[in-house]
């Protein structure tokens, strides 16, 4: 056995206690390091419980001591003579009863985000049925309307590193197949470790490709002899007021009016 008995609560306890980065707490507790950034802000393990290493005789102070003075130093597991030769159990993923009815929305999110898993990569990560993931592709479920998609990692369903496992198998088989991909399915395949390893990518997106060289303006020299050719206008061009011979004629008009009702 070389990880520690109630892995996630272990993890909970040692964000909680020690300084440890999410790397050396991840490696330790075989849990991903997005996992247990997870559980520092509080998305992952709610309501869990720590549990204390040292305390059970899991690890000793002077290790955790250790490896909070070296970042790079790697948690050991305190050797315990009853675990050896201790295999892990084969058989169907158990899920516990209060989160079954999360499955559903674990599947819409898997379906929606990586339809490149098989029904049997599906079915492992979050134990499930084959019919129940056939109903939720072909959207005949009966609940599919009230079905939102949430990652099964954050729903504790499955770790990190099971869904970059599973992902990076099915990247390998579809090009062993020959299948070509598009720039989000490649993106989709690339594991989360690998992911955050990678330079950031600055390429145009692929919806609006060939508008590299396009700008809102023209020339500058065609602007300005386009501009030149135009003539001036004058500001008094721009109103259209009356001539002041007309404004003379209707002063005498209404002089003449005046007079005649006196």
């Amino acid at each position: 056995m070389t990880k520690p008995i109630m892995a996630k609560a272990t993890a909970v306890w040692l964000v909680d206690n020690t300084t440890l980065s999410f790397k050396q707490i991840g490696d330790f507790c075989g849990l991903h390091e997005l996992e247990v950034q997870g559980i520092a802000d509080g998305d992952v393990a709610v309501g869990v419980k720590g549990f204390d290493p040292v305390v059970n005789n899991q690890l000793t102070q002077q290790e955790i001591d250790k490896a909070e003075a070296d970042p790079s130093y790697k948690l050991k597991l305190k050797f315990n003579a009853a675990a050896v030769g201790e295999e892990k159990r084969r058989g169907p993923r158990y899920t516990p009863l209060s989160k079954r009815q999360d499955r559903p929305a674990s599947i819409l999110w898997l379906v929606k985000f990586h339809p490149e898993l098989t029904d049997s990569q599906i079915s492992k990560l979050v134990g499930t049925t084959k019919p129940t993931i056939l109903a939720i592709r072909e959207r005949t479920h009966w609940n599919i309307n009230n079905i939102q998609p949430i990652d099964p990692v954050a729903l504790g369903l499955c770790k990190q590193t099971e869904l970059d496992a599973a992902v990076q198998k099915a990247n390998a088989k579809k090009i062993a197949e020959g299948g070509a991909m598009s720039d989000d399915e490649r993106r989709k395949l690339v594991s989360t470790e690998q992911s955050l390893g990678m330079d950031p990518d600055n390429k145009m997106p692929s919806s609006i490709s060939g508008l590299e060289t396009f700008t809102l303006g023209g020339n500058d020299a065609d602007e300005e002899n386009e501009y030149s050719r135009k003539p001036l206008l004058d500001a008094d061009s721009l109103f259209n007021l009356p001539d002041a011979s007309d404004d003379d004629e209707d002063d005498e008009d209404e002089d003449d009016g005046r007079a005649r009702r006196r």
